[in-house]
């Protein structure tokens, strides 16, 4: 996942051409992206090998939260956040395993429009259960189309990085919003899914901004510790889990409202989930 926004800069990856990269099964990238990990290294069916299984956290848990929330009885936009963010994930496996700048897209595009649903979610928390409301449907949709138009003719990552980084401002204000005004004990999970997500916005401007000093440093590493080296790998991981964090935020703001009770559990102690109970009876 290519995935977020605004200051960074992607020339030190893309342009470069290093001679340690390696031709592959998926022949020259032809992608406008080339991230720092060196290219089918590991395998020579995979470009990114490292950038590529580390999306499987933006797959499968959010696929097993999808389906928690359906058999829960929740409103379809959450299960759908749910889809989003795999369907994100699923396009991020195929562009950096291939580096083909048609799976580029089916990477950042669908990062634009899982996004515009976490917004409608987060800003229609407040209405009346399974309502709809058109106009910021349309809004939404409006942004989504005329990104996708502009970004498919004008084929610069920083376009689609900064209308991504206004998506994410959005969430940001909103949900700060709502944790300091409205339901000041989410403060821990909305700041928590915040740091985690801005950690990965960290490691995702080291990777593009030292590129040549990783590349250099991996060289001499063993190779153990040159794969924790692999700062976008990490960015999918730390963003991956940032976001689920934030449609499980999403989701107790929503059910707290509607009166249900919402409680966070952990699978195996570890892996957050979100379980809602029946309605309180008056």
């Amino acid at each position: 996942m290519t995935t977020n926004p605004l200051v960074a800069t992607t020339s030190s990856s893309s342009i470069m051409a290093p001679t340690i990269d390696r031709q592959g099964y998926w022949g020259r990238p032809t992608s406008t992206l080339d991230w720092c990990e060196e290219n089918y290294v590991v395998s020579f069916y995979i470009a990114e090998f490292w950038n590529t299984v580390s999306n499987l956290i933006m797959i499968l848990p959010p696929i097993c939260g999808a389906i928690q929330t359906f058999r829960d009885g929740l409103e379809f936009r959450y299960v759908c956040s749910f889809l989003g963010l795999a369907a994100v994930g699923v396009g991020s496996w195929c562009f950096h395993m291939t580096l083909l700048y048609e799976m580029q897209l089916l990477d950042e595009l669908p990062m634009i429009y899982s996004t515009c649903v976490f917004v409608y979610c987060l800003y229609e928390c407040f209405k009346q259960e399974n309502s709809l409301s058109l106009f910021p449907i349309a809004i939404l949709l409006i942004f989504s189309v005329s990104v996708t138009v502009v970004y498919l003719q004008w084929k610069e990552p920083v376009f689609h990085q900064v209308m991504y980084g206004a998506l994410v401002a959005c969430l940001v204000m909103r949900s700060i919003f709502i944790v300091t005004w409205v339901y000041p004990w989410l403060r821990p999970l909305c700041y928590t899914s915040l740091s985690i997500f801005m950690l990965g916005f960290l490691l995702w401007n080291i990777d593009n901004i030292f590129c040549d000093s990783l590349r250099a440093s991996r060289q001499t590493l063993p190779p153990g510790v040159g794969v924790v080296t692999q700062f976008h790998a990490w960015w999918h991981i730390f963003t991956g889990l940032g976001s689920y964090l934030h449609i499980l935020l999403s989701l107790q703001i929503r059910s707290t409202y509607l009166k249900y009770r919402p409680k966070v559990k952990f699978l195996c102690g570890v892996w957050p989930t979100l379980h809602i109970e029946p309605q309180k009876t008056s």
